[in-house]
């Protein structure tokens, strides 16, 4: 009895250190799977058009090229979605220009006496309509604005759907007034090119957005808790012009995986930002929608069911990564062959049975699946539970092409085990200019003479 029974006793416990220590932990991710959370989940791909954007274009009523030209030229160039979006200047109309005349003769110093030409009625029906160019019209995107004029280094802010910030002076350094003043009034927003004000244009993909130092840390806080606060703020622009800011998207995933743990995603958006004729077409949007109406492109922007493209890289890291992988010379700044056909996306597709995700494409030469800033794998498909130990809150894909690049938007992941929220509490210093900037202008309020010579200057 006694042998019988410390025979068994022995047993058990030998039995329970085998499950102890040969039992993976229990928050692993393979343990419980996962649930994806996949903004393209409402696209039926087989009958779902894929249409070109580009919602960030100036034209003369600020300081850009010929207001018409520039619409004219994209609609030449074959976009289907377009947004005018001049510095402090609400977009109300192509046909009737919202013009604020010293917006108009600050920004546009080289020809102050230009006057920007409108549209037709007859010329923006034809367009709308697609009358010469196969019935595919171009959507003119409502309410278009850059909130930005009079900021000494930053708040450059893109909303849409709401008349709001027109003939607005300042915002240096505090974005919470725009943003906020967006989302109160119903619109949409993303901010653009941060690199220009956040120091990381200039620096080596090694050092940008190094949060060693104090500044980057508080880059980086600053906008989590931005996209923490403002649902409305969709994203953020990692291509913008030639890819003037080729770090930006190291903070993109920085801040990915600061705020997806949160419970919201952030969009990557890309466009040209074109202020003249050359620099149109070297970055875009390509929405998923039905059909391509005011409605569905919002459904589109607010579910993050587009992706972000562009014909040209110029951050050396990614680069070298890509020579390597396909044996091209691409050199330190890449720029896609004219006329080389860019890689689409033909299908996503999500097996949360399998922990799987695959993005079909065409015209793609590599796949890159990335999380928490690092490639964790190539191919179509990604495993999740064979990498899980690479996996944080998310995963997004890169698809590389001879003739440009596209990136989906992330795929937020909830398991057993993820990252927990980050609750630390940020001070943004930007108030302090933000509260000295609304003096001075309750000061112009105040003043007779300043108030009239303000409303002179935007032309009210």
């Amino acid at each position: 009895m006694k042998r019988s029974f410390l025979k068994k006793t022995l047993s058990a416990v030998l039995y329970a250190a085998v499950l102890l220590f040969a039992a993976p932990p229990a928050a692993s991710a393979s343990d419980s799977g996962y649930t994806v959370i996949n903004p393209y989940a409402a696209v039926d791909w087989s009958t779902t058009g894929q249409f070109k954007a580009n919602l960030h274009t100036h034209s003369n009523v600020s300081d850009g090229s010929d207001f018409s030209v520039m619409v004219e030229r994209h609609y030449e160039l074959g976009y289907d979605i377009l947004a005018m979006t001049d510095h402090a200047t609400v977009d109300r109309g192509w046909t009737r220009l919202n013009v604020n005349p010293l917006i108009t003769f600050v920004l546009n110093i080289r020809d102050p006496g230009s006057r920007p030409t409108p549209l037709s009625e007859e010329r923006f029906a034809q367009i709308s309509a697609g009358a010469d160019r196969g019935a595919r019209g171009m959507l003119r995107v409502p309410l278009g604005i850059e909130h930005n004029a009079g900021s000494f280094d930053s708040t450059h802010v893109n909303s849409f759907f709401t008349d709001f910030g027109d003939g607005y002076l300042g915002g240096t350094g505090y974005y919470d007034y725009i943003l906020g003043g967006v989302e109160k009034t119903g619109g949409v927003s993303f901010i653009n090119h941060p690199g220009d004000y956040a120091r990381a244009n200039g620096e080596t993909p090694e050092n940008a957005y190094n949060e060693t130092g104090a500044h980057n840390r508080y880059v980086v806080s600053q906008f989590a808790a931005l996209f923490k606060k403002y649902g409305s703020c969709l994203g953020m622009e990692i291509f913008n012009m030639s890819d003037r800011t080729g770090n930006d998207r190291i903070l993109w995933d920085k801040l990915l995986m600061r705020v997806v743990p949160s419970g919201r995603n952030i969009f990557a958006f890309a466009n040209s930002d074109a202020h003249s004729l050359s620099g149109i077409d070297t970055a875009w949007e390509i929405m998923c929608m039905p059909s391509n109406n005011l409605e569905n492109l919002r459904a589109c922007m607010e579910q993050g069911a587009f992706f972000a493209c562009s014909r040209k890289i110029n951050n050396a890291a990614e680069l070298a990564r890509l020579e390597a992988e396909t044996g091209l010379a691409l050199g330190a700044a890449w720029v896609a062959p004219a006329g080389t056909p860019q890689p689409k996306v033909t299908r996503i597709a999500v097996d949360e049975t399998a922990d799987t995700i695959t993005v079909d494409a065409v015209n793609e030469k590599i796949i890159h699946w990335v999380a928490d800033g690092k490639v964790i794998c190539t191919g179509d498909t990604i495993d999740l539970a064979e990498h899980a130990g690479a996996i944080g809150s998310y995963v997004r894909a890169e698809v590389w092409g001879e003739g440009g690049i596209l990136y989906t938007q992330p795929f937020m992941l909830k398991y057993d085990g993820a990252p927990a929220q980050d609750n630390t509490p940020f001070f943004d210093f930007g108030i302090i200019l933000h509260i000295i900037e609304q003096a001075f202008y309750r000061l112009v309020e105040a003043s007779r003479l300043l108030s009239c010579l303000q409303e002179m200057a935007l032309g009210a």
